[in-house]
């Protein structure tokens, strides 16, 4: 194993958060008087800030409405949500097939394991909780604990000053061309992982070391 870390995205990487992020979306337009987006519509959001996701599917770039779909997003199933809301993000998020065992293996191999994603900490750290797993990660960077969200390497250069880490010692996995350019930036190398809605030609304009189509692939590329 060259690497001393392997850092993640999270959502469509090790997770899927679909169905919560579906319906807060739901509630979020409707509260500004919009119809609902498809399924499809906000698949392709994910891995955006909130604020990006609602620009891309409704072309409004109005801070006001922008902030006021975060706040409902929030209420209705992200950080303050309360009950069944927060356990539909919470406990309604699955970890994709493989995820345990690579984690597991790189832990068992001694290389450090963090995840960085614009997804609030807390709330991976509570879905690896729920799944008792939290002890598969050093360490969790949401985007809610950074001033600057990924392409900005900022919560990538926070992991590795946390774990003591050189960028050159690290790979960083992700599933959009976001994450290639925030690995870019970060001075990491970087392996797409095909769990989300972007596909293999998107990444050539990036360097990256690999290509997985899912989990179990990345864990025998890796050797571990």
């Amino acid at each position: 194993m060259k690497y001393q870390g392997v850092f993640f995205d999270f959502d469509y990487t090790l997770g899927d958060s679909t169905p919560a992020i579906a319906e807060g979306y739901r509630l979020g337009f409707a509260a500004l008087g919009l119809d609902p987006p498809t399924v499809d519509q906000v698949r392709h959001t994910i891995g955006l800030t909130l604020e990006d996701g609602y620009a891309l599917i409704t072309g409004d770039h109005n801070p006001d409405r922008q902030e006021a779909f975060c706040r409902t997003f929030q209420h209705a199933v992200g950080v303050k949500a309360q009950g069944e809301r927060r356990r539909l993000m919470i406990e309604g998020t699955t970890l994709f097939p493989g995820a345990v065992e690579l984690l597991q293996a790189l832990r068992d191999t001694g290389v450090r394991t963090a995840i960085v994603s614009t997804k609030p900490g807390d709330t991976i750290r509570s879905i690896f909780e729920h799944q008792g797993r939290l002890d598969l990660l050093d360490l969790v960077i949401g985007g809610d604990e950074v001033h600057h969200s990924k392409p900005n390497p900022e919560g990538l250069d926070m992991a590795l000053e946390r774990l003591e880490l050189r960028s050159e010692h690290v790979l960083f996995c992700g599933d959009t061309v976001i994450d290639a350019a925030t690995a870019q930036a970060g001075r990491c190398e970087f392996c797409a992982v095909l769990n989300g809605t972007t596909k293999a030609p998107a990444f050539e304009r990036f360097p990256y070391v690999h290509i997985a189509q899912d989990l179990d692939e990345l864990k025998n590329w890796l050797k571990v």
